[in-house]
């Protein structure tokens, strides 16, 4: 089970930074085929060599493992920017994504303007 995680994981990053097996193996710093070699199943990544990759794509191990996240990576570069954001603007944001999580009637009328959103008139 895990094992099948993992290699998907690395497919699914691979691809969606437009890299092929050969070119992530070499920025790895390991020969052509050790990626083809781990997607294919005949081998696993050893710790160090998982840590390798986390660090790569610029994600921690708990967000290479987090099977609910489709992009972990963006993930990543998104809470990052919310963290230098100054609390206020930090709460202006949740609340952007609280009202876009909502369910949206079809006939919604259109947001004129972001101020709009949080309360403001224009």
């Amino acid at each position: 089970m895990y094992s099948s995680f993992v290699r998907d994981r690395i497919t699914q990053l691979r691809l969606q930074h437009n890299l092929s097996e050969y070119q992530l193996s070499y920025a790895l710093g390991q020969s052509r085929g050790y990626i083809q070699s781990i997607t294919s199943g005949r081998t696993l990544p050893s710790m160090t060599m998982l840590f390798e990759i986390c660090n790569y794509f610029q994600i921690t191990p708990a967000e290479f493992f987090a099977a609910d996240d489709p992009d972990p990576v963006f993930t990543h570069r998104t809470a990052r920017k919310l963290q230098q954001l100054p609390e206020r603007d930090r709460l202006l944001a949740e609340q952007l994504i609280d009202r876009l999580s909502q369910q949206v009637p079809a006939a919604a009328p259109p947001v004129r303007s972001a101020a709009g959103l949080f309360g403001t008139s224009d």
